[in-house]
């Protein structure tokens, strides 16, 4: 069975899985899900009498069983322990594996007894930490029930484990002072290997039946009970297998590491280029690498950041001098607007202040200029909650959309909310029609934006979207790729106003300073980045679609030994 451990190295290593759940700032999207899976198959080998070789020479289970009831008889006698109601035997119907012939089938209940520590309690506030544990722990720093402040310890001599009832965490713990606490369980073997008897206890699987019944779950498993001796060699085997598992995580940490350090600075040789042409001969030299550089969604999502920074900068394709450059761009944007106003469809705007050399933040092209959020838009604001809240929402109708539907590749609308005509109506002013943008501007998903399609016709925003509408439709999608941008994101997350720091008023987004190519210009960066993105998009997919094999391969592999 170690050949089955150490023959699929190769798997271990390379199955990941994306976590279910990462927040702002995660370290990492995935989790070293075949390494997680082998210290899984290590313990159910462990405890399945498949880890290490029997030996005709030990004493037997039975034996051992007969020695834990004279044990029990005589704490019963001290009055140590009470004597607890004989349970039936174990069934064939409730074994869950074969077993060697030299194990018995225990209930869990007759191999341990609980201590209990003179219902003494300490307050969360004053549990210490416990500092190093054996290498099979599952890593929590603290646990309930142990303290430093000698006028809460008392004294029980070590190794014991301690059950935390609530959250079913187990400790092993070797020294002599724990302190009780309220759902924390401290348990011990009788004539066993702690460690084992440890080792078992993380094997089970416990599902939650309601607040501070995890221990009941917990008496409610059985136990396949190895000699004792066979217990001692399992113990020292899952160290040895487990700490080769710390090895392969750590390698495999350093290993990403050093792989985005590698990514981060080949893509600086793009960022730092002067000209579009000096961004292509170095593409083309990255490009001959793609398969070793972008394996990672972490990679990939560090190319797409530099694409759009390369795209807001002037540098991802080349300017052509016959284009218009961007300053009468403006200006036809500005006599768009006074036609605008005077049909009444829109209100006169606030002039806004021009930029100062000082404030614009980087050299541009000389056909493209830095111009206001506000100067070529004629709407930025935010929705609005239809009077009543929840209560307003329908099952169909009119889309009224909220944060969780704004994604930077599109709308996500599985659990999109409707309203009704008549709200709809009401809510006038912040209607979305097709080509605006929406920008989620409250909360972790601050940043987040999308261009309203046109297969849905008219939709509704809360107040947590704004929606921006570009004067010239045709600018539309080079704007949304520059909101996506690092620097547009920049001040995004730098700019936010209100007591959460999480929030952008309309003021603060119109202030933005756009960079602002020809159209022309803009048209071609658009269809530029829209190559490369389905290019990082493909390279996902392959990702995800190997990262899925070795999955379901590391799967196949802990299956098939068992």
């Amino acid at each position: 069975m170690i050949n089955v451990i150490t023959d699929n190295m190769d798997v271990w290593t390379s199955a990941q899985k994306k976590k279910s759940a990462v927040g702002r700032g995660s370290s990492s999207k995935f989790e070293l899900y075949g390494i997680k899976k082998l210290r899984e198959l290590i313990l159910d080998l462990a405890v399945q009498g498949k880890l290490v070789p029997q030996d005709s020479n030990d004493e037997t289970a039975s034996e051992l069983l007969r020695k834990i009831e004279e044990e029990k008889k005589r704490l019963i006698k001290e009055k140590k322990i009470k004597r607890l109601k004989k349970l039936p035997p174990v069934i064939e119907e409730e074994k869950l594996f074969t077993i060697p012939n030299t194990w018995e089938w225990v209930r869990l209940t007759d191999l341990y007894y609980s201590i209990s520590p003179s219902g003494k309690k300490i307050k969360s506030s004053e549990m210490s930490e416990i500092g190093n544990f054996p290498i099979v722990d599952q890593g929590q720093k603290y646990i309930a029930g142990y303290t430093n402040n000698e006028d809460l310890l008392i004294e029980i001599p070590g190794p014991i484990i301690v059950f935390g009832d609530h959250t079913t965490a187990k400790k092993y713990i070797d020294f002599n002072f724990v302190a009780g606490a309220d759902g924390t369980k401290i348990l011990r073997p009788y004539k066993m290997n702690e460690r084992f008897f440890y080792t078992y206890l993380l094997s089970y699987k416990l599902e939650s039946r309601g607040y501070a019944r995890h221990f009941k779950v917990l008496n409610d498993n059985i136990m396949a009970l190895p000699p004792l001796n066979e217990q001692k060699r399992i113990v020292k085997k899952v160290d040895e297998l487990m700490a080769l598992c710390d090895q392969l995580e750590q390698e495999e940490i350093d290993n990403k590491a050093a792989h985005q350090t590698l990514v981060k600075t080949l893509l600086n040789t793009l960022t730092s280029v002067e000209t579009a042409a000096e961004f292509t001969q170095n593409w083309q030299r990255i490009s001959e690498y793609f398969d070793i550089l972008f394996t990672t969604e972490e990679s990939i999502e560090e190319l797409k950041q530099t694409i759009l920074q390369l795209a807001v900068t002037g540098k991802l394709v080349q300017q052509n001098p016959n284009d218009e450059p961007a300053i009468e761009l403006l200006k036809k944007i500005e006599k768009e607007k006074e036609r605008l106003v005077k049909e009444k469809k829109i209100k006169k705007p606030i002039k806004l202040a021009v930029i100062s050399d000082n404030d614009k933040p980087y050299t541009l092209p000389s056909s493209w200029e830095f111009t206001r959020f506000g100067d070529i838009t004629n709407r930025i604001g935010s929705g609005s909650t239809p009077r009543g809240g929840k209560s307003a929402y329908f099952n169909e109708g009119i889309a009224f959309l909220r944060s969780q539907n704004i994604r930077n590749d599109g709308l996500k609308l599985e659990d999109v909310a409707f309203i009704n005509d008549d709200t709809h109506e009401k809510m006038n002013n912040t209607k979305v029609v097709p080509d605006d943008i929406l920008l989620n501007i409250t909360g972790g998903s601050l940043g987040r934006s999308t261009i309203f399609p046109e297969n849905i016709g008219e939709a509704n925003v809360s107040q947590h979207v704004s929606i921006i509408r570009p004067t010239l439709k045709a600018t539309n999608k080079y704007l949304h790729y520059c909101i996506l941008s690092p620097y547009i994101q920049g001040l995004i997350w730098g700019r936010q106003v209100g007591m959460a720091r999480e929030g952008l008023s309309k003021k603060v987004l119109e202030l933005f300073e756009i960079p602002f190519p020809p159209l022309k210009e803009q048209l071609r960066i658009v269809a530029k980045v829209d190559d490369l993105m389905n290019l990082c998009d493909l390279l996902k997919t392959n990702i995800n679609e190997a990262q899925e094999t070795q999955v379901l391969l590391a799967n196949a592999i802990a299956e098939k030994a068992i």
